[in-house]
């Protein structure tokens, strides 16, 4: 699975959903560093940062998807953007995800939905408390 596959895969994961720029690069994370041999994976070298594991290729990749029609960039008032598929990106997500082990898409769908219903302070502690490393340039107070 390439580095588009794998994005299309894990937004497919969650549904129709769209994600916040911490959703998208705590999920994109989790999967890459828990089960990256299911995937094909790593695919990104996630640093400690602001917020915890990022990586700005995260968002060339979802720019790049957004110009082959796959992914919907959509800015919001409070200055970042929200990432959601379009329907031709969620079908090719969802051939993706298909293509995973029961096991392992079971696992993708509950980080996509812990991930999209868990407030941000619930999600950054959260990987702060499993990946205590990922807190080292953190701005925020957990």
């Amino acid at each position: 699975m390439d580095k588009d596959a794998f994005v299309l895969m894990a937004l497919a994961a969650g549904g129709e959903k769209k994600y916040t720029p911490v959703q998208v690069q705590k999920l994109l994370f989790l999967l890459d560093d828990n089960i990256p041999s299911d995937v094909d994976g790593p695919h990104f070298d996630f640093q400690p940062y602001d917020y915890g594991p990022f990586d700005k290729e995260v968002y060339s990749v979802l720019t790049h998807l957004e110009r082959k029609n796959m992914v919907s960039i959509l800015p919001t008032e409070r200055g970042w953007n929200l990432y959601a598929l379009t329907p031709t990106g969620f079908e090719e997500g969802q051939k993706n995800f298909e293509n995973l082990s029961k096991k392992t898409r079971g696992y993708a769908e509950k980080l996509a939905r812990f991930v999209t219903t868990v407030s941000f302070s619930q999600l950054v502690s959260s990987i702060y408390a499993h990946y205590p490393e990922m807190k080292k340039n953190s701005v925020f107070n957990s």
